[in-house]
């Protein structure tokens, strides 16, 4: 959360092009699944979505630093600078999170800030529709993201499950994007090969560590640019009133 407002991005990657996608050619055995009955039943390509900003707003930016009533300048001055991402990768919980969140050890409304998350999560435009698309057309799609034990709070609330499983949590594996081990943790746990999976993400240094392994990535705008993009990869949607 904090880390991601922290962030740098290096203007080599603000352009970055997607990774195309092909099927792979598995008669020539290069980027196949663990056998050829697998790879018929299974439906490719594997689609990975990261979750904040890119699927759902994220609260952060905009609605905590009106809670604690500072600027976010001040605000990331003052925070801890690793609590936040202790948090997601699940080393503390949310008790912990609270002694550590200012360096001065304030105290501050935890269940008020909780109540801030929750009230401003919403899906971002399009996003619920090109979802329900997707899914309804038998793709495998996984939640690939860095988040806390809080992404409980999105799911209750905009009941993301309905068109993907909350799989990839750096929470539950303590690893997060864009570590190397994270994205081959992943392939490993779906047994297929990094060219089988299509990884969406708002952030290029994500997406980019993505293609290095050899994902196809794509680096989220808004849902229409996003169908658009799929479209070029072969995945042709038609959702309406994006």
């Amino acid at each position: 959360m904090a880390a991601a407002a922290a962030m740098h991005i290096s203007t080599e990657f603000i352009n970055l092009k997607p990774n195309i996608w092909k099927k792979p050619d598995r008669a020539s055995g290069s980027c196949c699944l663990g056998s050829d009955d697998i790879s018929r039943k299974r439906k490719l390509p594997i689609l990975l979505f990261d979750v904040m900003d890119t699927i759902v707003r994220d609260p952060f930016y905009h609605d905590v630093p009106a809670f604690f009533g500072m600027p976010m300048k001040e605000l990331l001055e003052c925070k801890h600078p690793m609590a936040w991402i202790e948090f997601e990768k699940g080393l503390i919980d949310e008790e912990e999170l609270a002694r550590k969140f200012f360096i001065d050890g304030r105290d501050f409304d935890l269940e008020g800030l909780k109540d801030c998350m929750r009230s401003g999560y919403s899906y971002l435009d399009g996003m619920q529709e090109l979802l329900h698309t997707l899914a309804a057309d038998d793709f495998e799609i996984h939640a690939f993201t860095n988040y806390p034990i809080w992404y409980n709070i999105i799911e209750d609330k905009l009941k993301l499950s309905a068109y993907l499983s909350w799989t990839f949590c750096s929470c539950i594996s303590g690893k997060r994007k864009p570590d190397p081990d994270f994205y081959l943790e992943v392939v490993g746990h779906l047994g297929v090969e990094p060219c089988d999976c299509i990884f969406i993400d708002d952030r290029p240094t994500n997406v980019k560590c993505a293609i290095e392994i050899g994902m196809g990535g794509l680096c989220f705008q808004n849902a229409e640019s996003l169908a658009k993009d799929l479209s070029h990869l072969g995945i042709d949607l038609s959702v309406p009133n994006i």
